[in-house]
């Protein structure tokens, strides 16, 4: 068992850290003041030289093996690295979700003429996409509960429903939804739902609202839309009807990974910052890195950090190797981990700080706001712990006694 990363990822991370510390962390001030003198959902300028820039340094669409080259363990070290700035990096080097997840979808399930109308332009970060799934009015941690009716009417289907919690929808460059829904009630439950593509523009769709985390409204969204009487052609559905289950758990497996390491790369940032503090900070007349108190929560965040890497390494691995049906237990398992991990780890920090750490001086108040909600994202915590208890329980164990 070889824990060394390979030569790819070695060179890649390098050069991550590299765009980092020269670019990304001194453009976090910048793109916060920009939004407080444009509005949050306004979109800095910065951003389009970071992708610039990104590019020039060979770092852009790293997430989708076919065009880097780097398999899914490979880019869940450079995943890791944009969670330090996880508002920032992931969209400047074009790996942001729900953008990557939209992109996979396309790519392996899109006709000729999808790909080249919306795979293309979010390829080359010219327009951003959702994914409107989750609704208001049934527990959508069920996926086969949703309501939105995809009818079909002659050359055309019409789109009935109302979604919410749909990232990325603030932002105008958001051009096209990946819309899921019912086309057959009366089908198979996971035959029921199909997916089809929604162009921003078209008439019957309304954005309601836009809505925060927290209290955090993120600049590129979390809205939720209505959509009525939404008419687009029969050609703008993903494959065949009754697909859309399908489709959605094979989206769902590598954007994942990437969900869990940007969350790790949170938590080693809020790490960070609490040695730093603790080292800094004197109090009892001492500094309170000298404090065993803190020093225990120092070093049980290193020990939870690094069981959560390890297990998302290993869930990479088995991806790349088995694909997704591969490694069903191990996906579930880091959505559960990693998140809970960071959630833990940032709280300390907190703790550390005191009370600068709920302020906005520090990047804590909001990491923590975005890693409790990732515990909810993508299906909550209690749904992937109940699939991994079915899958335990279909064990046989090696001795009992």
């Amino acid at each position: 068992m070889d824990f060394a990363m390979s030569a790819k990822a070695e060179d890649a991370c390098a050069r991550m850290w590299d765009f980092m510390r020269d670019s990304v962390f001194p453009a976090e001030q910048e793109w916060v003041q920009y939004l407080a003198a444009n509005g949050a959902h306004a979109y800095p300028p910065v951003m389009e030289e970071l992708k610039a820039e990104a590019r020039g340094r060979g770092l852009w669409n790293l997430f989708l093996p076919t065009l880097s080259g780097m398999s899914n363990l490979e880019y869940a070290a450079v995943a890791e690295i944009t969670g330090w700035s996880p508002v920032i990096a992931p969209e400047a080097i074009n790996c942001q979700a729900p953008d990557t997840g939209n992109m996979e979808t396309l790519h392996l399930f899109g006709t000729p003429e999808q790909r080249e109308q919306w795979l293309q332009p979010l390829l080359e970060g010219k327009i951003r996409s959702a994914f409107a799934m989750t609704e208001p009015d049934v527990s959508s941690s069920d996926a086969t509960n949703i309501t939105t009716l995809i009818t079909r009417d002659g050359g055309d289907y019409v789109i009935n429903g109302r979604k919410w919690w749909i990232t990325g929808v603030a932002d105008e460059r958001c051009k096209i939804f990946i819309v899921m829904g019912k086309t057959d009630t009366s089908a198979d439950t996971h035959r029921q739902q199909s997916m089809i593509l929604v162009p921003r523009d078209t008439p019957g769709v309304e954005i309601v609202r836009h809505l925060p985390i927290f209290g955090y409204q993120d600049q590129h969204g979390h809205s939720e839309i209505v959509f009525r009487d939404v008419r687009v052609p029969a050609s703008n559905l993903f494959g065949a009807e009754g697909d859309g289950f399908v489709i959605a758990q094979a989206r769902l497996g590598p954007g994942r990974i990437h969900h869990a390491m940007r969350a790790i790369g949170m938590a080693e940032r809020a790490l960070a910052l609490m040695v730093d503090r603790a080292k800094s900070r004197v109090a009892f007349g001492k500094h309170l890195s000298d404090q065993g108190v803190v020093q225990e929560l120092i070093a049980q965040s290193r020990i939870d950090i690094d069981q959560a890497r390890l297990l998302v390494y290993k869930t990479a691995w088995l991806i790349d190797r088995y694909g997704t049906k591969g490694a069903r237990t191990e996906i579930a398992a880091i959505k559960v981990a990693a998140p809970a991990t960071a959630t833990r780890v940032i709280d300390r920090a907190i703790e550390v700080f005191g009370g600068a750490g709920v302020s906005d001086d520090t990047p804590l108040a909001y990491f923590y706001a975005w890693a409790r909600v990732l515990r909810i994202v993508d299906g909550p915590d209690a749904v992937h712990r109940r699939s991994i208890a079915r899958e335990e329980l279909k064990r046989i164990a090696p001795y009992v006694g």
